[in-house]
Order: structure tokens, then C-alpha cells, then sequence
């Protein structure tokens, strides 16, 4: 398998470095200094920029102003966002994109699309990588009311949702099936209560309330939400990874600097075993993000192999939790007495590591969901 990126991936990577080179890390208060800070909004100038650099439609389709690329494409950006913890809802906003632009109806299509390429209409969707795949876990209901439906729940953690101008809800039937409504923050009936997560930002918990959905705003094909909750926990593993890259280069830094016994600390067996097996997770943690993003674009039942997409998003969430977590613990070891200054910016890239985690979900359910899948797809 070749994982050699094409020349317009590689463009889009420069396109990222380019607009992220000057984002300060450390930009977002710290919890810890601020007791129940939270921040008001995301960065509104780098969205201008991220725009300005057609990186917001770099998944879109040519006929809604994009690039056309793919989700190994967003992932590399998706990378050089979390190096520097760039507070925008890129994740979010694009997995919702190539939602709408896959299943979602012309209308639908032509509503939202042009905006969501231009970053004047905002997307987010009220779930990430933590939901089961099973439609009865979805805590949002899904009725029929004439030719519209209508929704009615709570779904909590929703990243964005305050500045976001359309949410993507995933719900359920109760027949046993999951649909995809998508939402105008301003709708009749919904509600948006505070909420923080780990790392200090600004989360919404939803209150549905006999919300009126159009028909042309919802997907009731099967694989829409599937699909869109594999994007953004592949998605969140390449924020790991980023993150987990950005955080051993300033360890490799500090080391390289630090003396002790009149020697630079690097050059210690410890530390340099230690930064060994970190730099053997994040490359871990790579191959099997390429491998689950790769899956995702390829066609269902090709060339890739007999297991469906979720056995490789299993494996890439399984060493992102873990590899992301083992990274900033080790740097803060190696790091000493800054590791856990909150005038140095690790704690926050160890915050936003933790938030990852709790999003990606423990590794031994993704074990469990892979051995599951492998006992109903033996391999040959």
C-alpha cells in the first residue's frame, strides 16, 4: 500500500503551515488559572485566514467551490491545527461538509455548502467519537409529522454549538434506525445550556423540544451518521497526533537545552529511551491513521481488504488514546518543575490531550468492537 501523499495534499499541508505559523499555543485561558473560564468563542481571524486559504472547502466538491480532495487531506490539516492548538471548529465543520455534500438532499446541498466553503455559515455536529454505533444509544428521537419530522431530546458536549450557524443531530427512529437532521441553531424549540470540557472550552448541552425539521433537511439513509461519526473520530485522531508531534519537539527542544552535570539532559540513556518510545507511538499512531482515513475514502468492499472501515478507526482510535496520553506524560516527566507551569504552554497541550482521550474513548472498547469485528469477518 502506497501512503505517498499527492501533490495536492502536500499543497494543502503547506497551505495549513502557512496560516498556523504565527498561532500562539497557550492562547485560551487556563482552567486552572481562571476557575470556570471558558472561552466566548473560537478564533473568528484564523477562520478568515483558513478561508482565505480555501481550506474550509478543501473537502467540497468542485461544483460547491472546493478542491474535491479527501479525508486524508483534512486529516494532514487537521495535524497542523493541533501542533498549535488552533481554536477553530475545523473538525467539526468540515466532517459535517462532506455529510451534507454525501447524503444530504440538493437543497440541502445548495443551502449550506457555498457558506460552508467561504466560512460564513458554520457547522458542527451534536456528537463525536464516543457515541456507540448502535441507533438505540442516540438520546435524540425522530418522529414523522406529515411529510417533516420532528426531534425531541438532549444531547450533551456538543462543541461549537454556540457560534455554529447549522448542527448536524444524529437520531433515532425507534425502529431500529438512525437518521441525520440537520438543524439552524436559531430553530424553534431548541435550547443551548452551558457546558466545559476538560480542556476549558466552550461546550453546549442540546434540549430538543418538538423541533420541526423539513424533509429536505434530513438524511434517513442508514450509513450518513456512521459515516460522519467515523469522520470525526478519525479526524480526532489526527488531532492526536498532531498534538502528540507538537509536544515531543518542544520536549526535544527543552532536553536539548537543559543541563545537568554539565550535560545537555538529552544525551541521558533515560531520557533518550524515553523519547524513543514516544517517538515509536506517534509513529504508530500515523500509519494507522492513514490506514483508517484511506479505508474511509476507498469503496465499500474494494481493494482494502475484507474488515469494513470501523475495524481500522477502532485501531487508529486504540493507539491514539493511548499514544497521546503517554506523550504528555512523558514530556512533563522529562520536562520537571515546567512541565506543570501554567505560564508554560504544556498544560495546555496536556489538557487538550486529555479532552482527546475522553473523546476517543477508552482502548479497551475499541479492542472489544475490533475483536467483535473480527470474529464476524475471519480473516482469510
Amino acid at each position: 500500500m502506497d501512503f505517498t501523499f499527492t501533490e495536492e495534499q502536500q499543497a494543502a499541508v503547506e497551505a495549513a503551515k502557512a496560516v498556523f505559523a504565527d498561532v500562539a499555543p497557550d492562547g485560551v485561558p487556563s482552567p486552572a488559572l481562571t476557575p470556570g473560564a471558558v472561552a466566548d468563542d473560537f478564533d473568528r481571524p484564523l477562520w478568515a485566514r483558513l478561508a482565505g486559504s480555501d481550506l474550509l472547502s478543501l473537502v467540497l466538491a468542485e461544483e460547491h467551490g472546493g478542491a474535491g480532495l479527501d479525508t486524508i487531506a483534512l486529516c494532514l490539516v487537521l495535524r497542523e491545527a493541533a501542533k498549535v492548538l488552533a481554536r477553530v471548529p475545523l473538525l467539526e465543520h468540515c466532517a459535517t461538509a462532506m455529510a451534507v455534500q454525501s447524503h444530504g438532499s440538493p437543497e440541502l446541498a445548495a443551502a449550506l455548502l457555498p457558506g460552508a466553503g467561504s466560512g460564513s455559515v458554520v457547522l458542527t455536529a451534536a456528537a463525536h467519537g464516543r457515541s456507540g454505533h448502535d441507533p438505540a444509544e442516540l438520546a435524540v428521537t425522530a418522529r414523522r409529522d406529515g411529510e417533516g419530522w420532528i426531534l425531541d431530546g438532549t444531547q450533551t458536549a456538543v462543541p461549537w454549538a454556540h457560534s455554529a450557524d447549522w448542527i448536524a443531530v444524529p437520531a433515532h427512529t425507534g425502529e431500529g434506525e438512525a437518521v441525520l437532521a440537520f438543524v439552524p441553531r436559531t430553530a424553534e424549540g431548541l435550547a443551548l445550556a452551558e457546558q466545559v470540557s476538560t480542556n476549558g472550552e466552550r461546550l453546549a448541552e442540546l434540549a430538543l423540544d418538538g423541533v420541526r425539521v423539513a424533509p429536505t433537511h434530513l438524511v434517513d439513509d442508514p450509513g450518513a451518521w456512521e459515516r460522519l461519526r467515523q469522520l470525526l473520530a478519525t479526524g480526532t485522531c489526527a488531532l492526536a497526533l498532531g498534538l502528540g508531534e507538537g509536544v515531543l519537539t518542544m520536549t526535544s527542544q527543552y532536553t536539548s537545552k537543559r543541563e545537568q552535570f554539565g550535560f545537555p539532559v538529552a544525551t541521558f540513556q533515560a531520557v533518550a529511551v524515553q523519547a524513543a518510545d514516544r517517538y515509536i507511538d506517534l509513529r504508530a499512531m500515523e500509519v494507522t491513521l492513514w490506514q483508517a482515513a484511506w479505508r474511509l475514502d476507498a469503496a465499500t468492499g474494494g481493494a482494502g481488504g475484507p474488515l469494513p472501515s470501523s475495524g481500522d478507526v477502532a485501531v487508529a482510535k486504540i493507539w491514539a488514546s493511548e499514544g497521546v496520553r503517554r506523550v504528555v506524560q512523558t514530556a512533563q516527566h522529562l520536562h520537571g518543575g515546567f512541565g506543570a507551569d501554567t505560564d508554560y504552554p504544556l498544560h495546555r497541550y496536556h489538557a487538550w490531550a486529555k479532552q482527546l482521550e475522553l473523546q476517543l474513548g477508552p482502548a479497551a472498547a475499541h479492542e472489544e468492537a475490533l475483536g467483535d469485528l473480527l470474529a464476524a469477518h475471519p480473516l482469510a
